[in-house]
This record gives C-alpha cells, sequence and structure tokens, in this order.
C-alpha cells in the first residue's frame, strides 16, 4: 500500500522484519521534507538506505542522499542499528554524527543527509485531519483507540498527560462524542481553596459559611444530564474525595449546609499531569476513588512520544495562527531547524510549540527559519537532546569505551543521570541492543544498577541473571 510519492518503498507484512526492539516491527517514517514526508521503511537487518535504483536499496530520491548511504544491521539481543557506510553528506541520529552502528531506538530522530526521519512502530490509522489527536504515529493511534473505546460509555474517564499535551481537548471530545445532551461543565481543581471546591462542585446553602449570601446549586447540577470536567484531579484536597466517591457511586449530591440531596446524571472526566498511582501508594490520593474514576484511562502521550507528529502540528498551529489573525505566514524550515525541533523534548508539549509559532509567525509571507532564526526565538532549543542511543561497542569493558557520535559537551544539569525515567520502549531497546545487561544499561543512563532493576520490575520487564 503506498502511503507517499511514487517510486518510494513501503512496509509489506510478510517482509522479514527486524525491529528497534526484538518482538515488535519499526519502521523509518520520513517527516522532512515535505516531498518526501509519510514515506515509510521497514526496519529489517541489512536494509540500506540510499538513491541507487538498485531493488536492494530503499530508494529515497533526494540530493543531499548518497547512492549508497546508511545500512541497518543486527545487534546484540537482535535489535537494530544504524550504520553509515561512507555518505558524502553523512548520517546523523538524536543530532549526532555516527561514526560507528548506533541503536534505533523508537522515536530516534534519523538524519540522511538533509532527510529526517522517525523510528516508529507501523500504524495503519491516520488523524491528519483531527485537530484533538492530531497525527499518525503509533502512540496517537492507541490514544484514539482509548478514547473511542470509552466515549460512548456513561462510566468515568480519567485523561492522563503532561501539562501541555492537550488534556482538555480531549476531555471535549469525550463530552462530544458520548452525545450527551446537557452541558460540558469545568472545574480546576488547583486554583480554589479546599471550601470554596467542594461549595463549586455541590452548592452551598444560604449563610453555609461566611459570604454565602445566597443559595447556590453547584456545578453537578449544572452538568445534570452533561459532562463534567474535573482538570487537575490530582489537587482535590483529601478530605474532599470521599464526598466526590459517594456522588460517582450514588448519583446524589448534597449542598454545604444541607440536609437534602440532589439526584444528578453527569459523567465525570477527570484529568491530571501527576502519577495517580504513585500517590494512592503515599496515602495522598484514595485507592477507592481512583479505581472508580479509572474506569476507562485515556493516556495523552507527550510530544517527545510522537515525534513523528511534530511537525504536522506546527503546520496546524500555524494554520491557526492565520486564521485567526487574517494572515498569510508561512515558515520554510532549513534542515537544521527542523532537526532541533524534533530532537527538543518540548516539556511544555503543545503549549510550548504554539509559543514557538507565536514567536516566529509575525512577518506576512514567507519566512525561512534557519537555527539561528529558530534559537532567537526560541534560546531553550540549543540544549543538547536527551537521548543518546547506544553503539555496538558500549557493552565495551569500560577502561576501554568506545565513542559512538560526535557529540558537543553536554552543558550543566543535561547528563544523561539528570533524565527522568525513560519510557518502556526507550527501556527496552536500550536493554536488549546492550544484550540485556543491567551494568551497561546502567553506564548508558548514568544510574545504579538497583534503578534500572526498579525501573525493569516497575514495567514488567523480565531480566536475565546479572553475572557477577
Amino acid at each position: 500500500m503506498s502511503l507517499g510519492n511514487a517510486g518510494f518503498q513501503t512496509t509489506h507484512p510478510n517482509t522479514p522484519s527486524g525491529a528497534a526492539s526484538p518482538g515488535q516491527a519499526h519502521e523509518l517514517v520520513l517527516v522532512y521534507p515535505a516531498s518526501l514526508a509519510g514515506q515509510r521503511f521497514e526496519l529489517r537487518p541489512e536494509l540500506t538506505f540510499g538513491r541507487s535504483p538498485d531493488a536492494t536499496v530503499a530508494t529515497v530520491l533526494h540530493e543531499t542522499i548518497s547512492r549508497r548511504h546508511a545500512v541497518v544491521q543486527r545487534g546484540l539481543g537482535g535489535a537494530l542499528f544504524l550504520r553509515d557506510v561512507g555518505s558524502r553528506n553523512g548520517t546523523r541520529v538524536h543530532g549526532a554524527r555516527i561514526t560507528a552502528p548506533v541503536a534505533l531506538t523508537p522515536n530516534a530522530v534519523v538524519r540522511l543527509g538533509d532527510v529526517l526521519g522517525i523510528v516508529d512502530e507501523p500504524s495503519a490509522r491516520r488523524f491528519d485531519d483531527d485537530p484533538v489527536l492530531r497525527g499518525s504515529s503509533a502512540a496517537m493511534a492507541r490514544a484514539r483507540d482509548q478514547l473511542e473505546r470509552s466515549a460512548g460509555d456513561p462510566a468515568p474517564v480519567l485523561i492522563l498527560g503532561e501539562t501541555g499535551a492537550g488534556k482538555e481537548r480531549v476531555a471535549r471530545e469525550v463530552h462530544r462524542v458520548s452525545g450527551r445532551a446537557g452541558q460540558y461543565v469545568t472545574l480546576n481543581c488547583a486554583e480554589l481553596t479546599a471550601e470554596l471546591v467542594e461549595s463549586q462542585l455541590f452548592g452551598h446553602e444560604r449563610g453555609a459559611f461566611t459570604g454565602a449570601q445566597a443559595a447556590k446549586s453547584g456545578l453537578f447540577v449544572a452538568a445534570d444530564r452533561g459532562t463534567l470536567f474535573l482538570d487537575e484531579i490530582g489537587e482535590l484536597p483529601l478530605d474532599l474525595q470521599p464526598k466526590l466517591l459517594r456522588v460517582l457511586e450514588e448519583g446524589e449530591v448534597r449542598p454545604v449546609g444541607s440536609v437534602r440531596t440532589h439526584r444528578v446524571d453527569v459523567r465525570v472526566v477527570g484529568a491530571t499531569n501527576r502519577d495517580l498511582r504513585d500517590m494512592v501508594e503515599q496515602g495522598r490520593f484514595r485507592r477507592d476513588l481512583y479505581a472508580r474514576l479509572a474506569f476507562w484511562e485515556v493516556r495523552l502521550p507527550p510530544l517527545r512520544e510522537r515525534r513523528r507528529d511534530l511537525l504536522a502540528w506546527l503546520d496546524f498551529l500555524l494554520g491557526v495562527w492565520n486564521r485567526d489573525r487574517g494572515t498569510r505566514a508561512r515558515l520554510e524550515l532549513l534542515p537544521d531547524a527542523a532537526e532541533a525541533i524534533l530532537l527538543h523534548a518540548w516539556p511544555d508539549n503543545l503549549r510550548g510549540l504554539s509559543r514557538l509559532v507565536h514567536r516566529m509567525a509575525g512577518v506576512e509571507g514567507s519566512t525561512e527559519v534557519g537555527l539561528d532564526t529558530l534559537t532567537r526565538a526560541m534560546p531553550e532549543l540549543l540544549a543538547p537532546p536527551n537521548l543518546v542511543p547506544p553503539s555496538m561497542d558500549q557493552s565495551a569493558p569500560p577502561e576501554h569505551p568506545v565513542s559512538s557520535t560526535e557529540t558537543a559537551p553536554r552543558e550543566p544539569g543535561s547528563s544523561l543521570a539528570s533524565r527522568t525515567r525513560p519510557s518502556r520502549d526507550e527501556l527496552v531497546a536500550v536493554y536488549e541492543a546492550l544484550g540485556r545487561s543491567v551494568r551497561a544499561t546502567a553506564k548508558h543512563f548514568g544510574r545504579e544498577r538497583r534503578q534500572i532493576y526498579r525501573w525493569l520490575e516497575s514495567y514488567g520487564i523480565p531480566r536475565d541473571p546479572e553475572p557477577e
């Protein structure tokens, strides 16, 4: 099935597949330049990328690609590595020019000449026209599947995701798809005191507390037959949690200062950027309330886990900018700028990407954006990438280290030891690439071995006995 321009080699289900991590197929999806975006190549051992018309070569038709540019190789544990084969313009993985085979980990940014691609799982579903869960990455396909399964059911939904990832967009979509006749009502649980949150949710009688000069019905009543979105639900005071649980279980609310209850039919959608399971274990969130809220869970992945969709989101947000202002600004990204955008961690997610658009799109007409322009608009894009994939030689003894990439010195605070916990896919890929060695994996992440053991256990990843 062709997904791009004529002449590009697509994936086929019957082709022997390699994988970024054994047992799971991955592909390289081109995202830049626009003329090549969407072309996909199944990753397998001995796959060669190049401009040669040879049937054995995955053809990438671009003037910066050599006839034979880079080849995929199988390494320790069955993981796949990429090796440059003397290309004219070089091969880069996660921003570093490679001089030895480097692992193709999930969401790795691969640059062949001036062509950029992302390593991702195959996904047949595309949501390029969806303003809520936009994109064609495997991570967004999973999120859309979770949303579709949950939307039609009246049970509560818990939306999990980092700040700026678009949780409120998803909450509105749950309400829209559910077809409920009532209103969509929102409350940010972090913005009010405990007393005011209780009053806002359940209402109050006149004189129930100082300042209560008139009775108020509350948001549950306002959302009757509709949806109540509780943002930052992890901030809900502990003493209010059993009252929310009672409403969820019994469908009744009791205003503050009243002895009477009111029946309501409300679908509750909660959202948080916190780890509620961890909060439950720490006694900071009720286990029974978590269980009741999480009948359905929709995990919205951060942008760094859906790099395949980043440039498409940038185009979409630029379109929103132009529509809202009646302008026709255009941003022509040069290769280094496009690579920097793909490499950035985007801790503010869509908010950060939107901020970049606002800083760059003020000029009417077409603007050529190079690395200097980009980093003037957002200096933090100069920070080095937060993952250097392992090389085939990285399991060598510490006294004989082998450098796999040409990297600039890291800035203070940007070392691997300061990284947050890797995703399961990242951990599996690195662990398998290094021959399932906990010692080598700990060295790669700059952590102690006992931390790697904890990560493996928490993700349910079986481990081999470590030789002494």
